[in-house]
């Protein structure tokens, strides 16, 4: 499940396609998450479902919810923390702030698109998105079609 990418160090821990597929991904920012010690153990595991998750921004924090981090195995059943409990994000004042006016104002959200290992450090992925509608998901899926086909007719010839 964890790929990794040896140009910079990063090894992707949970990948959410089909964020991809439901939004039209606007901007992208790299966000730390505030773990415990038993979150950080599963998510190095790669123990860790981003399907149906997002983020929030209140009272000028950034929170993430509904992330699903199973439970780390080795570890007592006192020791361990609440699935799906909301974690805080570690972003900079002047990115909360410029999401804040673009979450309120335009209509946009903030979907999780990956959780990843940087150096050590365990990042998320934040997409400002705009949901797609059924046309434009048809459309999404058309272009892609058509460039496998492309594909194929050059690796033929």
């Amino acid at each position: 499940m964890a790929a990794t990418n040896g140009s910079e160090g990063i090894k992707i821990v949970s990948d959410n396609r089909k964020a991809r597929h439901l939004y039209e991904i606007l901007e992208t920012f790299e966000a730390g998450i505030q773990l415990i010690g038993t979150e950080v153990k599963s998510v190095r595991a790669g123990r860790v479902n981003m399907q149906d998750g997002y983020a929030l921004i209140r009272k000028g924090e950034a929170w993430l919810l509904n992330i699903h981090i199973s439970p780390y195995q080795a570890s007592g059943q006192y020791f361990n923390h609440d699935p799906k409990r909301t974690r805080k994000l570690l972003l900079h004042r002047r990115e909360i702030d410029k999401l804040v006016g673009q979450t309120e104002q335009k209509g946009l959200t903030l979907v999780p698109l990956k959780m990843y290992l940087k150096r050590g450090l365990i990042k998320v992925s934040i997409g400002l998105a705009r949901g797609k509608k059924l046309h434009d998901k048809r459309e999404s899926i058309k272009r892609r079609e058509d460039k496998k086909e492309m594909q194929r007719v050059v690796q033929r010839h």
